[in-house]
Protein backbone atom coordinates (compact mmCIF):
# COMPACT_ATOMS: atom_id res chain seq x y z
CA UNK A 1 0.00 0.00 0.00
CA UNK A 2 1.34 3.31 -1.04
CA UNK A 3 1.49 5.53 2.13
CA UNK A 4 2.94 9.49 -0.09
CA UNK A 5 4.00 10.62 -3.44
CA UNK A 6 6.47 12.87 -3.86
CA UNK A 7 8.18 14.23 -6.75
CA UNK A 8 12.38 14.09 -5.92
CA UNK A 9 14.21 17.51 -6.27
CA UNK A 10 17.76 17.35 -5.54
CA UNK A 11 19.91 20.76 -6.28
CA UNK A 12 23.08 20.12 -6.64
CA UNK A 13 24.23 22.96 -3.87
CA UNK A 14 22.85 25.28 -0.80
CA UNK A 15 22.00 28.08 -2.85
CA UNK A 16 19.75 26.35 -4.88
CA UNK A 17 18.24 23.98 -2.28
CA UNK A 18 17.40 27.19 -0.42
CA UNK A 19 15.99 28.91 -3.32
CA UNK A 20 13.72 25.70 -4.42
CA UNK A 21 12.66 25.62 -0.76
CA UNK A 22 11.55 29.29 -0.47
CA UNK A 23 9.91 29.03 -4.01
CA UNK A 24 7.63 26.22 -2.87
CA UNK A 25 6.94 28.13 0.52
CA UNK A 26 6.10 31.07 -1.83
CA UNK A 27 3.49 29.01 -3.63
CA UNK A 28 1.41 28.14 -0.52
CA UNK A 29 2.52 24.53 -0.10
CA UNK A 30 2.17 23.47 3.70
CA UNK A 31 5.88 22.17 5.33
CA UNK A 32 5.31 18.41 5.87
CA UNK A 33 8.12 16.12 7.61
CA UNK A 34 11.79 17.23 7.23
CA UNK A 35 15.16 16.30 8.76
CA UNK A 36 19.00 17.24 9.08
CA UNK A 37 20.88 14.45 9.30
CA UNK A 38 24.62 13.88 8.98
CA UNK A 39 24.50 13.05 5.15
CA UNK A 40 21.67 14.93 4.06
CA UNK A 41 18.73 17.22 4.79
CA UNK A 42 15.27 18.30 3.42
CA UNK A 43 12.18 19.35 3.62
CA UNK A 44 8.73 17.53 2.01
CA UNK A 45 5.71 20.14 0.89
CA UNK A 46 2.35 18.71 1.10
CA UNK A 47 -0.53 19.83 -1.05
CA UNK A 48 -4.13 19.71 -0.09
CA UNK A 49 -4.99 17.37 -3.05
CA UNK A 50 -1.87 15.20 -5.09
CA UNK A 51 -1.55 11.97 -7.15
CA UNK A 52 -0.44 10.37 -10.69
CA UNK A 53 -2.37 12.11 -13.83
CA UNK A 54 -2.34 10.31 -16.82
CA UNK A 55 -3.35 11.86 -20.03
CA UNK A 56 -2.88 11.53 -23.57
CA UNK A 57 -3.71 14.30 -26.42
CA UNK A 58 -3.64 17.65 -26.96
CA UNK A 59 -3.05 20.52 -24.42
CA UNK A 60 -0.98 19.09 -21.86
CA UNK A 61 2.24 21.10 -20.61
CA UNK A 62 5.61 19.90 -21.12
CA UNK A 63 6.87 19.65 -17.55
CA UNK A 64 8.45 17.91 -14.92
CA UNK A 65 6.48 19.20 -11.98
CA UNK A 66 2.81 20.24 -12.38
CA UNK A 67 0.88 22.63 -9.75
CA UNK A 68 -2.55 23.71 -9.48
CA UNK A 69 -3.03 27.06 -7.07
CA UNK A 70 -5.93 28.90 -6.62
CA UNK A 71 -4.52 32.40 -8.35
CA UNK A 72 -1.91 31.20 -11.62
CA UNK A 73 -1.50 35.17 -11.87
CA UNK A 74 -0.36 35.66 -8.50
CA UNK A 75 1.94 33.05 -8.32
CA UNK A 76 3.70 34.34 -11.64
CA UNK A 77 4.13 37.66 -9.68
CA UNK A 78 6.21 36.25 -7.01
CA UNK A 79 7.82 34.24 -9.83
CA UNK A 80 8.95 37.41 -11.73
CA UNK A 81 9.82 39.07 -8.32
CA UNK A 82 12.07 36.37 -7.05
CA UNK A 83 13.71 36.20 -10.71
CA UNK A 84 12.76 32.72 -11.82
CA UNK A 85 13.44 32.03 -15.86
CA UNK A 86 10.13 32.10 -18.00
CA UNK A 87 9.66 29.11 -20.08
CA UNK A 88 6.29 29.98 -21.00
CA UNK A 89 4.68 33.16 -20.04
CA UNK A 90 0.91 33.36 -18.64
CA UNK A 91 -1.63 33.08 -21.07
CA UNK A 92 -5.26 31.68 -21.30
CA UNK A 93 -5.53 28.35 -22.64
CA UNK A 94 -8.50 26.73 -24.67
CA UNK A 95 -8.95 24.21 -21.78
CA UNK A 96 -10.02 26.74 -19.50
CA UNK A 97 -6.81 27.24 -17.53
CA UNK A 98 -4.06 30.31 -17.40
CA UNK A 99 -0.95 28.75 -17.33
CA UNK A 100 2.85 29.53 -17.04
CA UNK A 101 6.10 27.51 -17.09
CA UNK A 102 9.38 28.31 -15.68
CA UNK A 103 12.87 26.80 -14.84
CA UNK A 104 13.62 25.33 -11.51
CA UNK A 105 16.72 26.60 -10.05
CA UNK A 106 19.82 24.56 -10.32
CA UNK A 107 18.11 22.58 -13.02
CA UNK A 108 16.06 20.77 -11.49
CA UNK A 109 13.56 20.85 -14.58
CA UNK A 110 10.57 22.90 -15.17
CA UNK A 111 7.51 23.10 -13.55
CA UNK A 112 4.21 24.20 -15.12
CA UNK A 113 1.73 26.49 -12.70
CA UNK A 114 -1.98 26.90 -13.52
CA UNK A 115 -5.27 28.07 -12.22
CA UNK A 116 -8.78 27.26 -13.65
CA UNK A 117 -10.59 30.40 -14.74
CA UNK A 118 -13.41 31.51 -13.13
CA UNK A 119 -16.26 29.46 -13.24
CA UNK A 120 -14.93 26.49 -15.11
CA UNK A 121 -15.88 24.16 -12.02
CA UNK A 122 -18.22 25.75 -10.76
CA UNK A 123 -20.20 29.39 -10.62
CA UNK A 124 -18.14 32.48 -8.63
CA UNK A 125 -19.40 35.42 -7.58
CA UNK A 126 -17.90 38.46 -5.27
CA UNK A 127 -19.05 42.02 -5.34
CA UNK A 128 -16.77 44.46 -6.69
CA UNK A 129 -14.89 47.57 -5.06
CA UNK A 130 -16.71 50.22 -6.39
CA UNK A 131 -18.40 51.95 -3.90
CA UNK A 132 -19.65 54.67 -6.94
CA UNK A 133 -23.49 55.73 -6.25
CA UNK A 134 -23.73 54.10 -2.96
CA UNK A 135 -24.41 55.69 0.43
CA UNK A 136 -22.37 54.89 3.88
CA UNK A 137 -22.05 55.12 7.54
CA UNK A 138 -19.46 55.23 9.54
CA UNK A 139 -20.32 54.62 13.22
CA UNK A 140 -17.18 55.75 15.15
CA UNK A 141 -16.34 55.07 19.12
CA UNK A 142 -14.77 58.18 20.98
CA UNK A 143 -13.70 56.07 23.20
CA UNK A 144 -10.01 55.38 22.53
CA UNK A 145 -9.75 58.36 20.18
CA UNK A 146 -6.46 58.33 20.11
CA UNK A 147 -6.53 55.18 17.73
CA UNK A 148 -9.95 54.93 16.50
CA UNK A 149 -9.70 58.66 14.60
CA UNK A 150 -7.03 57.39 12.82
CA UNK A 151 -9.13 54.22 11.80
CA UNK A 152 -11.45 56.73 10.93
CA UNK A 153 -9.28 57.94 8.17
CA UNK A 154 -8.57 54.98 6.85
CA UNK A 155 -12.11 54.36 6.11
CA UNK A 156 -12.95 57.60 4.86
CA UNK A 157 -10.16 56.81 2.52
CA UNK A 158 -10.72 53.83 1.50
CA UNK A 159 -14.46 55.24 0.68
CA UNK A 160 -13.02 57.76 -1.24
CA UNK A 161 -10.81 56.03 -3.54
CA UNK A 162 -13.67 53.35 -4.34
CA UNK A 163 -15.89 56.16 -5.58
CA UNK A 164 -18.09 57.03 -2.57
CA UNK A 165 -18.36 61.12 -2.95
CA UNK A 166 -18.28 62.63 0.21
CA UNK A 167 -21.93 64.13 0.93
CA UNK A 168 -22.68 60.09 0.65
CA UNK A 169 -20.74 59.38 3.34
CA UNK A 170 -22.36 59.69 7.18
CA UNK A 171 -20.23 59.84 10.14
CA UNK A 172 -21.82 58.99 13.21
CA UNK A 173 -19.96 59.02 16.50
CA UNK A 174 -21.30 56.73 19.90
CA UNK A 175 -19.75 57.55 23.41
CA UNK A 176 -17.86 53.81 23.58
CA UNK A 177 -17.51 50.28 21.76
CA UNK A 178 -20.86 49.20 22.94
CA UNK A 179 -22.72 51.57 21.90
CA UNK A 180 -21.56 50.61 18.49
CA UNK A 181 -23.94 47.72 17.62
CA UNK A 182 -27.32 49.83 18.71
CA UNK A 183 -26.27 52.72 16.44
CA UNK A 184 -25.40 50.23 13.56
CA UNK A 185 -28.79 48.61 13.66
CA UNK A 186 -30.47 51.92 13.97
CA UNK A 187 -28.92 53.14 10.87
CA UNK A 188 -29.87 49.89 8.61
CA UNK A 189 -32.92 50.23 9.67
CA UNK A 190 -33.49 54.09 8.32
CA UNK A 191 -33.20 52.04 4.77
CA UNK A 192 -30.66 55.13 3.66
CA UNK A 193 -27.55 53.38 3.57
CA UNK A 194 -25.93 50.34 1.36
CA UNK A 195 -23.27 49.47 3.98
CA UNK A 196 -22.08 50.47 7.42
CA UNK A 197 -18.17 50.71 9.30
CA UNK A 198 -18.35 50.11 12.67
CA UNK A 199 -14.80 51.60 14.01
CA UNK A 200 -13.69 50.99 17.54
CA UNK A 201 -10.74 49.70 19.81
CA UNK A 202 -10.97 47.88 22.99
CA UNK A 203 -7.57 47.31 24.98
CA UNK A 204 -7.32 44.49 27.51
CA UNK A 205 -7.45 45.92 31.22
CA UNK A 206 -6.90 43.76 34.50
CA UNK A 207 -10.46 42.82 34.85
CA UNK A 208 -13.47 40.57 32.68
CA UNK A 209 -14.65 44.24 30.93
CA UNK A 210 -12.51 43.57 28.37
CA UNK A 211 -13.79 40.46 26.96
CA UNK A 212 -17.18 41.07 28.31
CA UNK A 213 -17.46 44.14 25.71
CA UNK A 214 -15.31 42.24 23.33
CA UNK A 215 -18.06 39.46 23.03
CA UNK A 216 -20.99 41.28 22.46
CA UNK A 217 -19.93 44.08 20.35
CA UNK A 218 -18.94 41.36 18.08
CA UNK A 219 -22.07 39.66 18.40
CA UNK A 220 -24.04 42.60 17.78
CA UNK A 221 -22.91 43.48 15.13
CA UNK A 222 -23.01 40.01 13.46
CA UNK A 223 -26.57 40.12 14.30
CA UNK A 224 -27.71 43.62 13.53
CA UNK A 225 -25.74 42.95 9.58
CA UNK A 226 -28.34 39.47 9.34
CA UNK A 227 -31.34 40.82 10.75
CA UNK A 228 -31.38 43.82 8.84
CA UNK A 229 -29.57 42.61 5.76
CA UNK A 230 -26.92 45.52 5.44
CA UNK A 231 -23.45 44.40 5.25
CA UNK A 232 -21.39 45.97 8.16
CA UNK A 233 -17.39 46.16 8.14
CA UNK A 234 -16.06 44.94 11.44
CA UNK A 235 -13.49 47.54 12.55
CA UNK A 236 -13.24 47.08 16.16
CA UNK A 237 -9.99 46.62 17.29
CA UNK A 238 -9.52 44.16 20.27
CA UNK A 239 -5.92 44.85 21.45
CA UNK A 240 -3.79 43.55 24.41
CA UNK A 241 -1.56 46.57 24.53
CA UNK A 242 -1.73 50.38 23.22
CA UNK A 243 1.23 49.70 20.86
CA UNK A 244 -0.67 46.71 19.38
CA UNK A 245 -3.76 48.85 18.76
CA UNK A 246 -1.24 51.63 16.88
CA UNK A 247 0.51 49.10 14.46
CA UNK A 248 -3.49 48.15 13.34
CA UNK A 249 -4.37 52.11 12.97
CA UNK A 250 -1.48 52.75 10.25
CA UNK A 251 1.87 51.52 11.01
CA UNK A 252 3.46 47.82 10.23
CA UNK A 253 -0.26 46.10 10.42
CA UNK A 254 -2.10 48.05 7.98
CA UNK A 255 -5.48 50.20 8.85
CA UNK A 256 -8.06 48.44 9.84
CA UNK A 257 -10.47 50.63 9.31
CA UNK A 258 -9.57 50.99 5.86
CA UNK A 259 -9.58 47.19 5.39
CA UNK A 260 -13.10 47.08 7.38
CA UNK A 261 -14.36 50.22 4.70
CA UNK A 262 -13.59 48.18 1.56
CA UNK A 263 -14.89 44.71 2.99
CA UNK A 264 -18.18 46.53 3.64
CA UNK A 265 -17.88 48.26 -0.18
CA UNK A 266 -17.49 44.86 -1.83
CA UNK A 267 -20.44 43.09 0.29
CA UNK A 268 -22.62 45.80 -0.65
CA UNK A 269 -21.88 45.40 -4.03
CA UNK A 270 -22.04 41.16 -3.65
CA UNK A 271 -25.63 42.17 -2.46
CA UNK A 272 -26.76 44.39 -4.86
CA UNK A 273 -25.53 41.50 -7.05
CA UNK A 274 -27.49 39.03 -5.56
CA UNK A 275 -30.36 40.87 -5.14
CA UNK A 276 -30.16 41.77 -9.02
CA UNK A 277 -30.88 45.52 -8.03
Amino acid sequence: MIKSFHRLLVPANEGDYRALVEFFESLGLARGESWEGRRSRGVKFDAPESGVEIGMGEGFPAADLVVEVDNADVVADVARQKGYTFTQDIADLDWGARLFALALPGGAGQLAVFSYNENWRQMTHEGSLDATGMRFAVVVSRFNAFITERLLSGSMDALRREGAANEDIEVVRVPGAFEIPGAARMLAQTGKFHAIVCIGCLLRGDTLHYEVIANEVTRGVGQASQETGVPMGFGVLTCDTLEQAIDRAGLKAGNKGFEAALAAVEMANLKKAASGK
